[in-house]
């Protein structure tokens, strides 16, 4: 049983417990086409993992974006809220969630998004009440598939690393969270399709749907 000795369970929030990645090449293709220019390839595989705060500098250099950083991330909230505000959870993740918090499991959240989007999409999806901490990429030093943003959550919610769970649904975040020592389990995204086998290479558990986790 993957929630045996453990005192927290962390999630990343896009693809994991939200179905909102699709949300973003859409976001993407708009807001290039605003400027005339097309969505490259391999732009989400590139940008994967990265902070929203990374993904800004990543997206002004390879584009030669004359808006500022700020103004490129407030863009990018504006685009986007609308979407957050109806978004859903992904199979049972607000039931599993319920649950953790019945069970006295601490619940985080570690999410390479913005505070102000991912504040909305938690709220929006009745998630709020269930999780201790809310935590960006934002606030450490460097975005997945660095170990940094779990290890900070970890110390957050005052639980050793090794005694965390982590939810993860593209290979990068897999990578941080066993960076960070911790046990992960990865979630099945249709955005991430690509990766499956890769995923479940770095995963510990693999899961389509959170009501494949054994009722707590």
């Amino acid at each position: 049983m993957m929630l045996k000795n453990k005192k927290a369970v962390i999630f990343d929030l896009d693809g994991t417990l939200l179905d909102s990645m699709w949300f973003w090449r859409q976001i993407d293709i708009d807001y290039l086409g605003s400027m005339g220019k097309e969505l490259p390839d391999d732009l989400q595989a590139s940008i994967a993992g990265m902070s929203f705060s990374e993904t800004a500098i990543y997206f002004k250099e390879r584009f030669e974006l004359k808006e500022s950083l700020e103004e490129i991330k407030h863009t990018w909230n504006h685009m986007a809220e609308e979407k957050y505000r109806h978004v859903v959870c992904k199979p049972g993740a607000l039931r599993f969630v319920q649950d953790l918090k019945k069970a006295g499991i601490k619940t985080g959240i570690a999410t390479s998004n913005s505070i102000e989007l991912a504040t909305i999409g938690i709220e929006a999806a009745g998630l709020l009440p269930y999780l201790d901490e809310i935590h960006t990429s934002c606030e450490v030093k460097t975005g997945k598939p660095a170990p940094d943003i779990y290890l900070h959550v970890a110390k957050c919610l005052s639980v050793a690393p090794a005694d965390c769970l982590v939810f993860e649904d593209i290979k990068e975040g897999l990578m941080a969270g066993k960076a960070a020592g911790m046990t992960v389990c990865a979630v099945e995204d249709a955005f991430s399709a690509s990766q499956r086998e890769e995923k479940k290479q770095f995963a510990d558990y693999y899961i389509e749907s959170y009501d494949e986790v054994k009722r707590i």
